[in-house]
């Protein structure tokens, strides 16, 4: 009976993020109508006459589609690798920034920013420099814990990452110090932001936002496996280095993408992984494509938030995640105290 009301929020969880889709392009000053709206995308998809005028048109292909997609993918892609490394590091606290990918996507950018300043490149450069930045970071953070040695295990890569972060944090913070002028564009572009997106972004974080959830969608049984433990796992089997290296590559690298061009967005890896548990139980066979998902979904959501509580004024997005997740991480961490 469990497992047959579990399956029902699979459903569920669609007809969420069709609601925040289809909230995300129809909330803004410009009215354009929930039929007309929909129409209107099919339109452009097989290439039919659109039903709106020409400027509502460009306001929902150009402006608000773009931006509503790009959101549900960074939020599908970092709920998603949150879920993961909760997984494979067996430690329901981590984050898909654990092994640094946000420090060094903050000093990626902070380079690009500072030494490339009103540049017609630097919209360009932004999100490579951010991307390059976040996977140097996750393979210096890799290479550092396996030097530790296999027995160290997981927390070997957890302290591996922290220190990275922390030095790649410090090397970003000596740039700006060089470069104050950078300091008000770097510091809107980490509390993340989905303002200026448009397809372009779309097609950045596309390819690997969806090879990722592939990838960890895949390991959702050996996931579950691991959960009882290295040993026990390797004796049932599984290869356990393998496993982690693939998971733990695919959920870095496809946040180093969304983080490129949607900034550093918290919480999210937090918070729909936790909620869902509470919801479904734990099992990674539902959990991981739930928080594909609901993350998606509720990145939309936020996003609505961001936009519209201040209008005509924007609120960073970060902002905002922000403001669910704290006292959310909070409660998560006085309940695996407790557990402990």
């Amino acid at each position: 009976m469990r497992s047959i009301a579990a399956r029902l929020w699979l459903p569920a969880s669609v007809l969420f993020l069709a609601a925040a889709m289809l909230a995300g392009v129809l909330v803004g000053p410009v009215h354009l109508g929930a039929v007309n709206v929909v129409r209107a995308t099919f339109a452009h998809v097989f290439g039919l006459h659109s039903p709106l005028s020409g400027a509502d048109d460009a306001i929902l292909w150009e402006l608000r589609l773009p931006r509503v997609i790009l959101a549900a993918l960074v939020g599908g892609t970092l709920a998603a690798a949150g879920a993961a490394y909760q997984g494979v590091f067996r430690n329901p606290l981590a984050d898909p920034y654990l092994l640094g990918a946000a420090a060094g996507a903050g000093l990626g950018a902070t380079v690009v920013v500072a030494y490339a300043p009103a540049s017609s490149l630097t919209g360009d450069l932004l999100p490579f420099g951010a991307f390059v930045g976040a996977a140097v970071a996750v393979v210096a953070a890799y290479v550092l814990g396996r030097s530790a040695g296999v027995a160290a295990g997981p927390a070997a890569l957890v302290l591996a990452g922290v220190t990275i972060a922390s030095f790649l944090t410090a090397l970003q913070t000596f740039v700006q110090q060089q470069h104050v002028d950078t300091v008000q564009e770097v510091y809107s572009w980490l509390l993340g932001r989905l303002a200026t997106s448009g397809w372009r972004d779309v097609g950045i974080v596309l390819p690997y936002a969806v090879v990722a959830w592939a990838v960890i969608i895949a390991h959702r049984r050996l996931l579950d496996v691991l959960s009882v433990g290295d040993e026990e796992a390797a004796a049932l089997g599984v290869n356990v280095a393998r496993v982690r290296l693939l998971v733990v590559a695919a959920a870095t690298i496809a946040t180093a993408a969304a983080v490129a061009v949607s900034g550093l967005i918290g919480f999210v890896g937090i918070i729909v992984p936790h909620t869902i548990r509470l919801l479904v139980g734990g099992s990674y066979r539902l959990l991981l494509p739930l928080s594909v998902i609901v993350g998606a979904g509720f990145l939309v959501f936020a996003d609505v938030i961001a936009r519209t509580i201040m209008s005509p004024a924007e609120l960073p997005i970060g902002v905002v995640t922000a403001f669910f997740g704290a006292p959310f991480f909070a409660v998560v961490l006085r309940t695996s105290r407790r557990a402990a």
